[in-house]
Formats: C-alpha cells, sequence, structure tokens
C-alpha cells in the first residue's frame, strides 16, 4: 500500500475479532511508533501489549475503578466495562513517560499520539483492524499501576487490534474546514 494511499483510507474498524496480530507483526507496528518526531529524542513511548486473560485483567480494574466512582451503577454497567478489553483479541496501551527538563511535557504527549498515528497507519498497511480507545481507565493511577506503568504516566491509546469484522467508513472531510488563512 502507498503511503499517501494508506493515509487517506485509513478508517477505525467499528468490529474486531481473532486473530489478532502475530508477534512479528506486533514488532512492526510498535517499531512504526519509534519513527515519530521525537523533540530532544527523550524516547518517551512505553508499550502494554495485551492478550488472553490480560484483558480481563484490565476489564476488572476498569469496572473496580468505574465503582469506587460510581458506587451505585449497576451490575450491568458494570459486566459493561469489564467487557470493554475483550472488544478485540489484543490491545496495545500506549503511553508516555514524561522527562522532567527543557523539553514541554505537551510535546513528548504529542510525540507519543503521533506514535500511535504511525501504529494505526502500519497496522493498516498489514490489513490489521484497529481502534484508537482511551475513556476514563485511561487517567487513573492504579489501572496505570496493574498494567506495569508508573502513576505519573500519560495513557495515551489503548490501542485495539484484530481481525475486521464490520470496517469503519473513511468519512469525507474537507481541508476548507480545516484552513485557516494567515492575514
Amino acid at each position: 500500500m502507498e503511503l499517501i494511499e494508506g493515509l487517506h483510507s485509513r478508517a477505525s474498524a467499528l468490529k474486531l475479532s481473532a486473530p489478532g496480530p502475530t508477534s512479528e507483526q506486533l514488532k512492526t507496528i510498535m517499531s512504526a511508533a519509534l519513527r515519530a518526531p521525537d523533540h530532544g529524542r527523550l524516547k518517551p513511548w512505553r508499550f502494554v501489549v495485551l492478550e488472553g486473560d490480560a484483558r480481563a485483567k484490565l476489564g476488572e480494574a476498569m469496572a473496580q475503578m468505574l465503582h469506587k466512582k460510581a458506587p451505585h451503577c449497576s451490575d450491568a454497567q458494570l459486566d459493561a466495562e469489564r467487557g470493554k478489553p475483550m472488544r478485540a483479541p489484543t490491545i496495545i496501551v500506549v503511553a508516555a513517560r514524561i522527562m522532567k527538563g527543557k523539553i514541554p511535557e505537551i510535546e513528548q504527549i504529542a510525540s507519543v499520539a503521533a506514535g500511535v498515528q504511525n501504529m494505526f497507519l502500519a497496522a493498516h498497511a498489514l490489513g490489521i483492524g484497529a481502534m484508537w480507545k482511551t475513556g476514563g481507565a485511561a487517567y487513573e493511577a492504579e489501572v496505570k499501576t496493574r498494567l506495569g506503568l508508573q502513576p505519573e504516566d500519560h495513557i495515551v491509546a489503548f490501542l485495539y487490534l484484530g481481525t475486521i469484522v464490520t470496517p469503519g467508513t473513511v468519512v469525507p472531510i474537507s481541508l476548507d474546514t480545516a484552513l485557516i488563512q494567515a492575514k
């Protein structure tokens, strides 16, 4: 797939299933993130790959976090939260580990976000479906530490990967809606 074609044809999958990417494909996808712009060459990217039962453990942590924040939530809401990580056979948690110093925190987070876009495009080029998710759990220190991250790390994406069952549609958009002419 040509680069420009891939950029313009990329869309989030609506539904994924097994199989997920192979270990070699996962390495290719994560390595693509490392090619993102990185002001100061700080290498802020951190990856946690979740497959099998590890997804259920994330789901349990997410349900516990929801119950803690909303103690009166229903069992159905807790079950729905537990089920979120089961929507794909593989999840890569992508986080930014911030280095204090002259490079602003926002630039380090932006570098990781650019890396996630590279990962998304690499998955697309490999024929693997992807969905970029976050949600409340991404911002909770307890969830981060359960994943092996530091409480101060910033989860930028839960990148869901698998075989596309229901593809997303490429939404037409005009540059005219985003372009502001300087005066």
